[in-house]
């Protein structure tokens, strides 16, 4: 199957038999990003994080009497 990194437009080939082309084909919500994408990603994250100003905003839970 070949895929396209919705970041830097590369394109891959990724086996037909794998868990992230079966969520693919079956979801098309899903979205495709290459390895590289991801690392980069996850380390400028984690830069941001690391000064303090990064803030990571939760959904706060409300209990419902329903």
């Amino acid at each position: 199957m070949r895929v396209k990194c919705v970041i830097c437009d590369k394109i891959e080939k990724i086996d037909d038999e794998s868990l992230i082309a079966k969520k693919l084909r079956n979801r098309p919500i899903h979205t495709y990003m290459c390895e590289d994408c991801k690392q980069r990603i996850g380390e400028r994250t984690k830069e941001r994080f690391a000064t303090g100003k990064f803030k990571l905003y939760k959904n706060e839970k409300t209990d419902e009497d329903w």
